[in-house]
């Protein structure tokens, strides 16, 4: 009995393999009345039953009846979804085996029908899918505006006909690589606001393929997933470079003088005000210059338009040439400019900007085969003391102009400024200046001499050249009047010259009498520390056969602080000269040991306006006794200028200062006087 169970459990277990590929079968090949045939005869043959069959939907059962009973019957359902029914009839008796067979077979039925319903939603929507993203690359490729798509890190992703169009790249050629290829400014950012949020519109410019530049109308929309989170950005772009370069033309026309190319009045008055802001803030300086021109009018009456419009033009780029970058210039009307000077120390540095456009006119100007020469009268008003706005500025300059213009003795030469006590200190710079280029040629120029004394012994080991202007009519004119002059106008150079060659010359006349050697030092300003000045230094020595041990150069700190590479060659240069090398005015600017180790120094000089407070005013005291410290340390001497008072030298001598200068050993002296000092300097310490 146990073998006959067995042997009717294998066999049931393959009837139920076979109705199983029977069901598999079906719902992979068959639709319709041929599938639920095929899963009736499914049922039939699982449980040896004459008929069978499947009766689709949720109503199954309603239909005609299969056969006299017994009837088995088997709900074909998954979790929402009832598919049809089972009905197997024909045998005498259906065991609970069977019902559980035919229950088996309905599971995996609904299984099979459920997974194949899902692919056939799923294969439609893929394929509505697929025709819903063909109708829109179809739309996207027949608008004419460019539109791509990229990642949160500006790769492309996506890239239509349109932008083809554009850029001149294919599809091929734009997706996967960076949106910032195709940016024509290479200071323009991707990760900025704007490219995060997205959403409003810019104006940027563009490279093709070709190189060409263009602007184009930008516009980013966020580009999210399903779940509305950001995955990257839509970008829109039209090519705007027609109505840049019709607002541009517009622009230039509004704001540009058609004629030189300058800004016109409008355009002034914007750039002044804007300028007159930042010199409110940083509590500067500033001037308006009105020029006009002289004799111009003659020239265009006699000549012609064609005559006068190109002697305007060469006399605009004239200006141009004299004036810095930063300096705002304009053609008003007619033969009328104006000049706006904000980076200045002083309003009176508009005088030698004046004079330079003025000296920029000398040259005559050939048109046409004409001889032409014109100059200038120039008015020059002050913010803030004149006024705050640039149209306030421009008026009084143009009354300032017509004040200078009254001074027939020379009205090419001829400048005023709109205040009356500005036109007096004018006046006075300009006679000065004046005087001091005749100075240079009338050998009014002398040297004085001002001893420095080693501390402890009291031995004279140097002095300093110190020029003094001996005027014809004045007498001694301090040089505090004259020096800052030199400075702002340039004649600083041609005064630093003349200083080394007389001093040079006059250390010779002393090497030759077989004084004693000492350093003679002489200031070098920063316009003359070029790299002409090493050869002219040695081509100085030669020329008096003087011992470079006699000279010593006094820089500044300012001069160290511009271009260290060429600042330490010339240096370097010096030094192989033999000639020695003091930091001046030590404690007035920069004062970093950070340069002090790079640069082949000698010698520092604690500035006058530290050792006057000496030993009252504690932060003096603090300062000099830093500074002192400080070149000790780096094996520098160091010397003290301005000292007046026992207690300043009792100060410096507890601090280890090296040497001093000044009115209590001292003034500077005039050659002879120095002379017989350093004698009797000399008999007294040997």
């Amino acid at each position: 009995m146990c073998d006959m169970h067995e042997v009717a459990s294998v066999d049931r277990a393959l009837d139920f393999n076979g109705a199983t590929a029977a069901v598999c079968d079906a719902v992979l090949r068959l639709r319709g009345e041929a599938l639920h045939d095929a899963l009736g005869q499914a049922a039939a043959d699982l449980l040896a039953s004459p008929r069978g069959r499947f009766l689709p939907g949720a109503g199954a059962g309603v239909g005609s009846p299969i056969g006299a009973s017994p009837v088995l019957r088997q709900v074909v359902a998954g979790a929402s979804e009832q598919f049809g029914i089972y009905e197997v009839a024909g045998r005498a008796h259906y065991a609970p085996d069977d019902a559980r067979q035919l229950a088996s077979l309905a599971h995996l039925t609904a299984s099979l029908l459920q997974v194949h319903s899902l692919a056939v939603r799923s294969t439609h929507a893929y394929a509505a899918m697929e025709a819903q993203l063909a109708h829109q690359s179809q739309i996207l490729d027949q608008i004419h505006e460019s539109v791509l798509t990229m990642d949160q890190m500006g790769y492309i992703t996506s890239w239509n006909r349109g932008a083809e169009e554009l850029f001149g790249y294919s599809a091929l050629e734009a997706i996967g690589r960076n949106i910032l290829f195709l940016y024509a400014d290479e200071d323009e950012g991707f990760h900025d606001t704007f490219a995060e949020q997205g959403g409003r519109m810019m104006e940027v410019r563009r490279r093709k393929k070709s190189g060409d530049v263009f602007w184009a109308s930008l516009s980013l929309s966020p580009l999210r997933d399903l779940a509305e989170r950001p995955i990257g950005l839509i970008a829109y772009l039209t090519d705007i470079t027609e109505r840049k370069q019709a607002e541009e033309q517009l622009h230039h026309l509004a704001y540009y003088d058609e004629l030189t190319g300058m800004p016109n009045r409008t355009l002034f008055a914007r750039l002044v005000d804007q300028a007159l802001m930042v010199a409110q803030r940083n509590e500067a300086a500033g001037c308006v210059l009105f020029v006009d021109l002289n004799r111009f009018k003659r020239i265009n009456d006699t000549l012609g338009r064609r005559i006068g419009d190109e002697l305007l033009r060469q006399v605009a780029q004239r200006f141009r040439d004299t004036l810095r970058d930063e300096d705002v210039v304009a053609r008003l009307s007619g033969d009328e400019f104006a000049v706006g000077l904000f980076d200045i120390r002083q309003h009176f540095e508009a005088t030698t900007v004046a004079q330079k456009l003025q000296a920029a006119l000398d040259a005559p100007f050939m048109i046409g085969g004409h001889d032409l020469r014109v100059g200038a009268s120039i008015g020059i008003s002050v913010y803030p003391q004149d006024g705050s706005d640039a149209e306030t500025l421009l008026g009084l300059a143009d009354i300032a102009m017509e004040r200078a213009k009254q001074d027939e003795s020379n009205p090419d030469r001829s400048v005023a400024f709109y205040s009356q006590d500005m036109n007096q200190g004018m006046q006075e710079r300009m006679r000065i200046e004046s005087g001091l280029r005749q100075a240079l040629g009338n050998g009014e120029l002398i040297l004085y001499y001002q001893p420095k004394f080693e501390i402890g012994s009291d031995r004279i080991v140097g002095a300093e050249a110190l020029v003094r202007w001996m005027h014809p009519t004045r007498g001694l004119v301090p040089p505090s009047e004259f020096i800052p002059l030199a400075e702002t106008t340039g004649l600083i150079v041609q005064v630093g010259e003349w200083v080394l060659e007389q001093a040079c010359a006059q250390a010779a006349i002393w090497q030759r009498a077989g004084l004693p050697p000492f350093r003679l030092a002489v200031n070098v300003s920063a316009r003359e520390f070029t790299p002409a000045l090493p050869v002219r230094v040695a081509e100085t020595l030669a020329r008096y056969q003087l011992d470079p041990s006699w000279l010593e150069l006094e820089i500044t700190e300012s001069t160290l602080m511009h271009d260290f590479e060429r600042v330490t060659a010339i240096m370097d240069r010096i030094n192989q000269l033999g000639v020695a090398l003091s930091l001046d005015d030590f404690g007035t600017g920069y004062s970093s040991l950070s340069y002090l180790k790079r640069f082949p120094i000698h010698t520092l000089k604690i500035d006058r306006s530290f050792t006057c407070g000496i030993p009252d005013d504690a932060s003096d005291c603090a300062i000099a006794g830093t500074i002192i410290s400080m070149a000790q340390q780096l094996g520098l001497r160091v010397i003290a200028e301005g000292v007046e008072t026992l207690e300043q030298l009792a100060f410096l001598r507890e601090a280890g200062c090296d040497e001093v200068q000044g009115y209590l050993y001292s003034k500077p002296v005039p050659a002879l006087d120095f002379e017989r000092c350093l004698r009797e300097n000399w008999l007294l310490v040997a």
